[in-house]
């Protein structure tokens, strides 16, 4: 589609830009959408789960399929019908998650033989990571409103980074272009 890799990241940093800001002027908006993605991808995993069902030879994993399924289409409908704790409890799975992924950078920092600035590093990051996710379990309101602004915060950086990377790369083309033109280059004797 891009006949570039800069056209590809300046389309890329303006999108990411747009979503950006759209998720830090609404982000309930965009806890809402979250939800519904999840919703939507559950509806999809449950058509693959029965399409899975329906395509095996033996009648063994049939009903497994089928089970699964449903449940992907129960988690689904759950989805749509109660976003609000849905959204409740995928910020409280990022809590956990958070404080895990913490925990093992935290134990990271004392198990490795890293250089004092390292080990400094990853201690404090383990420490930033674990509160994060303390804050997104005990609160976890106010943490899907905080989760969707740092969407939107992270898609505002990207998205400018993006762009800033394209056009040094679309420039950076052009420059290159003339010196390595074919009628200048010189055929050795």
């Amino acid at each position: 589609m891009f006949k570039s890799l800069s056209s590809s990241l300046i389309a890329r940093g303006i999108l990411a830009v747009v979503v950006g800001i759209v998720a830090l002027a609404w982000p309930s908006v965009t806890v809402l959408a979250l939800v519904i993605l999840f919703a939507i991808y559950a509806f999809i995993a449950a058509g693959l789960q029965a399409a899975r069902a329906f395509s095996s030879r033996n009648a063994g994993p049939v009903i497994g399929h089928l089970l699964l399924g449903l449940a992907d289409l129960a988690a689904g409908a759950v989805a749509l019908a109660w976003p609000g704790p849905t959204a409740l409890v995928l910020v409280l799975i990022v809590g956990v998650w958070a404080i895990i992924v913490g925990l093992v950078e935290f134990s990271a920092a004392f198990a490795s033989g890293e250089p004092a600035g390292t080990r400094a590093m990853l201690i404090l990051g383990g420490l930033v990571t674990i509160a994060f996710g303390v804050v997104l379990c005990a609160r976890p309101g106010i943490g899907a409103i905080t989760l969707a602004l740092l969407f939107g915060l992270f898609n505002l950086i990207a998205g400018i980074w993006m762009l800033v990377q394209g056009i040094e790369l679309r420039r950076t083309e052009k420059t290159l272009r003339p010196a390595h033109s074919p009628h200048m280059e010189k055929n050795p004797a």
